[in-house]
This record gives C-alpha cells, sequence and structure tokens, in this order.
C-alpha cells in the first residue's frame, strides 16, 4: 500500500517527511519520493528501491524548505522504476502531486491533455493529475484543484505543491488521508503512525475533502468551507489505525489488492511458484489422500482451494470442519497429507486436529497469518498468508489470502506431482499479477453494492445461489452477512431449490445469485427466474461472459474477466462490501459483532 507525508510549518521538510515515510514501510513499497519548495522552485528527487536508497540520494542535499511532500509507491500503473516513482511534476515544472489509489478515467484525460500540447515522462496514472492541474492552474492553485478533482474519477489522495506559491493542497477521496495540526506547522499522512510523534490533535478527512493550507487550513467539501473535528490520539489509539477508514472491517477490505501483491512478491519467483517451506517432489508423490480441516471463513477458503487440487492435481479433496473432523481421523495414516488454515494459527479445534494427525503420522501443512503461533510451529510445514494485523472479528483479507496461497500450494503440487505442465502454470501466474489491480477496479464500484445493501437491512432472511465454485463462495457471503448484520442469511446450491428450498421464497425475498462460470450461466438463469416468478429481489454477482443473468436480476455487479480459480476471490470482495454497509447502515459495531471473538481458542 502506498504512503503519503506531507508537511508545511516552521521545522525542515525533508526531515519531517522522510521520518514519516519511514514509519509507513510495512505497508509494503517499491519506490519512494519527495519534493520541497526551496526558493520558490521545486526540487524533487525520487528513487526505486528502499527508502535508504532515497536517503542515499538527498545525503548532502541541504534543501531548506518548510514545505513538502512525500511518498512511498507500490506500483500498480507501470513497473517500479525512478521514472514511475512519485511524486510526479507537470509538463511544464509548476506542480508536483503525490498520489495513493487509482485514476480510473486516466486514459481519457491523458488522450484530452495529450492534444492540448502536454507531455508525459511516466506510465503511470498520477502524472494526470499533475498535469490536469497545471491545465486549469492561472493564479490560484486551489481553484485549479476544484477544477481538476471534478473531473476525477476513481479512488485518490493527493498531496499538491507549486513552485508558484507557498502553499499546501491535499485532497481525499476515499484512499484515506489525515491531517495533523501542530503549533504553527501541519502534517498530512497516509497513517496516524507517521503524525503521532508531532502532534496529538487530528482530523480524519472525510470523502472528497480538500485541505487548504497557507498559515493556517481550510476544508472545502463541494467547494463549501466545512468544519472536521479534531480528535486528539494516544499511542493506543495510533497503533493499530483505522486509518482514516470509519472502521477496521473497511479498512482490511481494501487492504486485499496489497495483501495480494505482498503474497506475490513472496511466493512468486517471476513465473514460477517458491514457496520456500513446501514437501519436496518424494514427498509429494507419496501422499494418496489429502484432507483440508478448518473453521469458519478458513473453512470456506479451504473448500474454494480444493477445487483446484481436484482440477489440476487430479487427486481428491476432503474438506472438513475441525469441529467435526477432529472425532474421525483414525483412518489417517503416513500417506495422508492434513492441511490446516487459521488465521490466528490458534483455533482450539483445528490444533486438535494437528496434534491427533501427528499421532497417526500424518503430514501436516499450516496456513496461517501469525508467525510464531501453535499451528505454525507445530504443523510439519508453514506457509504464511502475510495479510498483517487483521483487527475485524469478520475476517476479510485473510479469507481472500488463505485462498490465494493453498490455491498456490496445490499448483506446486500439481506440478511436482507431474500433473501440470510448466507452461500452464506460467499463464496462471500471469493473469494473477493483474489480480490486484482487478480488485481496486471492484472496489471502486462499490455504489451499487451500498444501494442493495440500503434494500436489505430490514430483512429478515437472504439466500444466496451458486452452483460450482459459485455455491462455495455463496457459503462465505452467507456467513459474512449474518455475523456482522444479524441477518438470517442461507446459502444453497442453485440447483437445491426445487427440491424444497424454494418454498421459502415469497414477495420481495432478497437472493444473491453468483454466476461465473459461463459453462452453467443458462442453468442459473433457469434458477433466476425461478425465484423472480415467485417474487424474489434478486441481486447478481456475474462476468462479462454470464451477462445474461443480468437481465432476469434486479440489480448486478459485473466482475473484472479472469480465470475461473481466482473469480472466487472477486466475488468474495463483493459480498464483504454488502455484509460491511449492511452492518452499518443499520448501526451496528461492525468490528466487533455481538458473541463473536476474533481468535477461537475454545473448544
Amino acid at each position: 500500500m502506498c504512503g503519503i507525508v506531507c508537511y508545511m510549518g516552521k521545522r525542515n521538510a525533508k526531515e519531517i517527511i522522510l521520518e514519516g515515510l519511514k514509519s509507513l514501510e510495512y505497508r509494503g513499497y517499491d519506490s519512494s519520493g519527495i519534493s520541497v519548495l526551496v526558493n520558490g522552485k521545486l526540487k524533487t528527487y525520487k528513487k526505486a528501491g528502499k527508502l535508504d536508497e532515497l536517503n542515499f540520494l538527498l545525503k548532502n542535499k541541504k534543501l531548506n524548505s518548510n514545505i513538502g511532500i512525500g511518498h512511498i509507491r507500490w506500483a500498480t500503473h507501470g513497473k517500479a522504476d525512478d521514472i514511475n516513482a512519485h511524486p510526479h511534476v507537470s509538463y511544464d515544472g509548476r506542480i508536483s502531486v503525490v498520489h495513493n489509489g487509482i485514476i480510473e478515467n486516466y486514459s481519457e484525460l491523458k488522450k484530452f491533455l495529450k492534444e492540448k500540447g502536454f507531455e508525459f515522462k511516466s506510465s503511470t496514472d498520477t502524472e494526470v493529475v499533475s498535469n490536469l492541474i497545471s491545465y486549469f492552474y492561472k493564479d490560484d492553485l486551489l481553484d485549479a484543484v476544484f477544477k481538476s478533482v471534478e473531473l476525477l474519477k476513481g479512488s485518490f489522495a493527493l498531496g499538491i505543491i507549486s513552485n508558484d506559491e507557498n502553499r499546501l493542497i491535499a485532497v481525499r477521496n476515499e484512499s484515506p488521508l489525515i491531517l495533523g495540526i501542530g503549533e504553527n506547522e501541519f502534517i498530512l499522512s497516509s497513517d496516524v503512525s507517521s503524525i503521532a510523534h508531532l502532534t496529538k490533535n487530528v482530523i480524519y478527512l472525510k470523502n472528497m475533502d480538500i485541505v487548504d493550507i497557507k498559515k493556517n487550513y481550510s476544508i472545502y467539501n463541494n467547494r463549501k468551507k466545512v468544519e472536521r473535528e479534531i480528535e486528539r490520539i494516544d499511542i493506543e489509539l495510533s497503533s493499530p489505525s483505522k486509518e482514516g477508514y470509519d472502521f477496521f472491517m473497511q479498512k482490511e477490505i481494501y487492504e486485499q489488492p496489497d495483501v495480494i501483491r505482498k503474497n506475490i512478491k513472496s511466493y512468486i519467483n517471476n513465473f514460477s511458484i517458491d514457496l520456500k517451506n513446501s514437501f519436496s517432489k518424494d514427498e509429494i508423490k507419496n501422499f494418496n489422500k489429502i484432507y483440508i480441516v478448518a473453521c469458519g471463513s478458513a473453512y470456506n477458503a479451504g473448500v474454494v482451494s480444493s477445487y483446484v487440487f481436484e482440477k489440476y492435481a487430479k487427486i481428491p479433496v476432503i474438506c472438513d470442519i475441525a469441529s467435526e473432523f477432529r472425532y474421525k481421523i483414525n483412518f489417517l495414516d503416513e500417506k495422508s497429507l492434513v492441511i490446516l488454515i487459521s488465521q490466528s494459527g490458534e483455533t482450539a479445534d483445528t490444533l486438535a486436529v494437528l496434534r491427533n494427525a501427528k499421532k497417526y503420522n500424518a503430514k501436516t501443512l499450516a496456513i496461517v497469518n501469525v508467525y510464531g503461533s501453535s499451528i505454525a510451529r507445530e504443523a510439519d510445514k508453514t506457509l504464511f498468508i502475510n495479510a498483517g494485523n487483521e483487527i475485524a472479528v469478520a475476517s476479510t483479507k485473510a479469507y481472500s489470502a488463505q485462498i490465494l496461497i493453498t490455491e498456490l500450494f496445490a499448483l506446486d503440487f500439481a506440478y511436482k506431482f507431474g500433473k501440470i505442465e510448466k507452461k500452464e502454470i506460467e499463464n496462471i501466474l500471469k493473469e494473477l499479477k493483474s489480480i490486484p489491480e482487478k480488485i481496486e477496479i471492484i472496489l471502486n464500484k462499490k455504489s451499487i453494492i451500498e444501494d442493495f445493501s440500503n434494500i436489505i437491512k430490514n430483512k429478515n432472511h437472504i439466500f444466496y445461489l451458486g452452483r460450482g465454485l459459485d455455491y462455495f463462495s455463496a457459503k462465505e457471503g452467507a456467513l459474512k452477512l449474518k455475523e456482522i448484520s444479524y441477518i438470517h442469511a442461507e446459502s444453497f446450491p442453485a440447483g437445491e431449490l426445487k427440491h424444497g428450498t424454494i418454498a421459502l421464497i415469497e414477495k420481495d425475498t432478497p437472493i444473491v445469485a453468483i454466476s461465473t462460470d459461463e459453462k452453467l450461466t443458462d442453468k442459473m438463469v433457469s434458477n433466476v427466474e425461478e425465484v423472480s416468478a415467485r417474487g424474489a429481489f434478486v441481486f447478481s454477482i456475474c462476468t462479462e461472459k454470464s451477462k445474461k443473468i443480468e437481465e432476469v436480476s434486479n440489480m448486478s455487479f459485473v466482475l473484472p474477466k479472469t480465470i475461473d480459480i481466482f473469480y472466487p476471490i472477486f466475488s468474495v470482495i463483493v459480498e464483504q462490501l454488502l455484509a460491511y454497509y449492511t452492518s452499518k447502515n443499520k448501526g451496528l459495531d461492525v468490528d466487533k459483532p455481538r458473541n463473536l471473538a476474533k481468535s477461537v481458542t475454545v473448544e
């Protein structure tokens, strides 16, 4: 995840910004940069690699300035190099911008600006912003920002300075940005961790807030000056931080692209899988039975991943809930592989299965999030999902990471088992590298999901339908909704409707129908028509190739194109957002639903 630090005040801007960027390193990045205003001239330095590279570049540069913007970047548009690193300066050298998020309509804006004579150096969407502001800039930077922001589509947190004015402007839309207010100084950051050492007084900016800082600060929204509450933070409140989001669950949903990127970086070497702590080829060829065991969302992730084993490794997989499986394991032996999935690594029933499996000499693989946890330490092999701290009780980023890592292991297993060619894996991994950006596209199309959440928030029942992999996704969607909105939600294989479930359908019964498998689209369309004929209100999650279901649905969300094994990651993000907005719109505590705990350490 990218990180922004901007400063204006009485201290040395370069030092403040570099210190702030250091505190954001945990977010992951591949380049960094800084722009400061020195005697009315922009001085910009940026470098690919670690922050140490930028520090070395700036080592002997005094850069006496009290205003500047800084950035650590994780590449989305354009590769990670010096040119694509932020900040980005306009073609005429007047405007410098740092940006978190994605400008969805940057291609159209870039074409427009090129027609006006602007030239571009980078492959990023951000350079469009600096050039757009320059295009509108006459003698008032704030007015140019107003006009530019009105044309931008997507998510963006922006820090902006110009060599024509001693002024710092920032914009927040979807991507978090926090304003710290000190004594005659101001700091803006993506995370309160970069602010707390300077001041305890902060403003969590709202969507479309524009901050104008000169001698003091003003905040505008829709061009009207607004007042925002100044909150006081302390160490306990700032760590862990919601980073400007309303709830940890919302933050963790939006972190999923970066979690996927981190795992790609950790486990993919060019176009080869390198799990570092997997089983050898000889060990894998010894297995004749595979079991995936987990609880809750981790179990649902395991069921999704079992499809990959069976499709590519051509080996049957049994998935079971840990609290049930632990009492029927006397058929395990040294040729059995038991895969245990747990976010915390401390789930009591899953840990019990692990310990009992070892008694039968079965081999065990842990897929967990927490280093040093019991399951991680006791399993024969451990793969970490690298999701970072997940604070909300309802699992989001850990779930998608569990699917990804288990699928990577399944592909590695299939390759070592001699069931899949290297070229096919390369093609899958090529698509995998596009997944984070496609997730961001989903996240930026959330309005229709929020609209549907308002329709269902006062309902007592909702049903999720799917076939094949989509049924497994339906299971997770129903779980998410019920655990944080307290609405009774059930998932069913769509083909089972006529065997009893359809008796529950009446006028205005909400249905979520998931259809990502082109081969099953016609059957899903028939199922939707069956419930629609009985008055159901249908929200479909589909793809470009399964859009026929849109014609028989009341509302639809079309997913970006990918391959079958990655659609469950896409569809669950829509379901997570639906659960989040439903709970929030009901006025519930999204992060701490009643009767639930994050880590279930009792049986």
